[in-house]
């Protein structure tokens, strides 16, 4: 199973890379599968790569998802 995390783009350098955020972590991924990209999309990111560019209101359901698996993982450890 493959999972890709939605993060918005911060910048972006002529060498196709990009800072993105993931909810307060940044990290730098590639964006030359999406050509289109632009500072400020939130794309999907699936092993340090950009492959797809969602629209805001998808991108904060599914990274609240996210936060909601980790949290009940979290309670289910204690």
């Amino acid at each position: 199973m493959c999972l890709a995390v939605p993060a918005k783009i911060l910048a972006i350098t002529p060498d196709q890379l990009a800072t993105v955020d993931f909810g307060g972590v940044q990290r730098v991924i590639s964006v030359q599968l999406l050509p289109e990209a632009r500072v400020g999309d939130y794309v999907l990111i699936h092993t340090g790569f950009a492959i797809g560019v969602i629209d805001e209101t998808e991108a904060q359901e599914t990274l609240s998802l996210l936060r909601e698996m980790e949290e009940a993982a979290l309670n289910t450890e204690n």
